[in-house]
């Protein structure tokens, strides 16, 4: 039997149409009026980042109808492709130290932790079926790719700082007779807990400062809030998850890149670029 506080909440989205989003770019047009007042110069990006933000996303939704329907199996995976291999590329982008290889081992990373986090999430948490559905799978990968790649590129940025900057504590360490793991672990650790800080802060004020987007939307489109607040807490559970299990593993690859079978730290091939 239907809960009767459950069924009171239906969808009742509100439609929007040109003059909505008119109304809302004013918004937009506000804070380019107090840029040009305060002579900050942001005027020209605003216009373009805005831009870029109603084509994208009138080009991503218009993507996502043919992408749900359900004999579009080869589109959802080029979706998924694209996803990926942008943001392992946004990943390395943002970091301020590289090494040749960096992005492939960051789209490895995201690749496994991502996949492996929505298959769990849609096909045992959920119970969709099947699991790979689009309109489960490409939100919930969206959110955990968005998330896990700012935890991958400050994991990797100070993984390497620390490598670089301490380059002679560890060789120490290593000439005394430490192995590669004894001498790296404290670098390895720290740059895991960096990684993690951006999810472990959101989780810390979600529902005191902040509703969650997903959240949001689900209520805006009439949902039950209690029922919102529980996919909420699942999105926020998986992609504290996914970040921590990315984060590890990309800690554990640049160690092996770095750090050869005679116990020798290599760090003539970390470079700073400017981001």
């Amino acid at each position: 039997m239907p809960d009767p506080v459950t069924t009171e909440f239906v969808s009742h989205a509100i439609v929007l149409d040109g003059w909505d989003l008119a109304l809302a770019a004013a918004l937009v047009l506000i804070a380019g009026g107090v840029s040009l007042i305060l002579r900050l110069g942001l005027e020209k990006r605003l216009l373009i980042a805005s831009l870029r933000t109603v084509i994208q996303l009138l080009l991503l939704g218009l993507i996502l109808r043919f992408v749900f329907e359900p004999s579009s199996h080869w589109l959802l995976a080029v979706i998924v492709a694209i996803m990926l291999l942008a943001a392992s590329h946004a990943a390395v982008q943002r970091s301020e130290n590289r090494f040749p290889g960096l992005t492939l081992l960051a789209l490895l990373c995201l690749a496994v932790s991502a996949m492996l986090t929505t298959i769990v999430v849609t096909g045992v948490i959920i119970g969709v079926q099947p699991w790979y559905q689009p309109r489960y799978m490409i939100p919930l990968l969206g959110m955990i790719l968005g998330n896990g790649l700012t935890g991958v590129s400050l994991c990797v940025d100070h993984l390497l700082t620390s490598l670089r900057d301490s380059q002679g504590h560890i060789e120490m360490d290593l000439a005394m007779g430490a192995t590669r793991w004894e001498a790296a672990r404290a670098p390895l650790r720290n740059a895991v807990r960096r990684g993690m800080i951006p999810i472990l802060n959101s989780m810390s004020v979600v529902g005191i400062v902040s509703i969650p987007g997903m959240m949001t939307g689900q209520i805006l489109a009439g949902a039950d809030p209690t029922q919102a607040a529980k996919y909420q807490i699942v999105v926020m559970f998986m992609i504290a998850a996914a970040t921590s299990l990315c984060c590890i593993l990309m800690t554990l690859l640049i160690y092996r890149r770095l750090f050869n079978n005679r116990h020798q730290l290599r760090t003539e091939s970390i470079r700073k670029v400017r981001t």
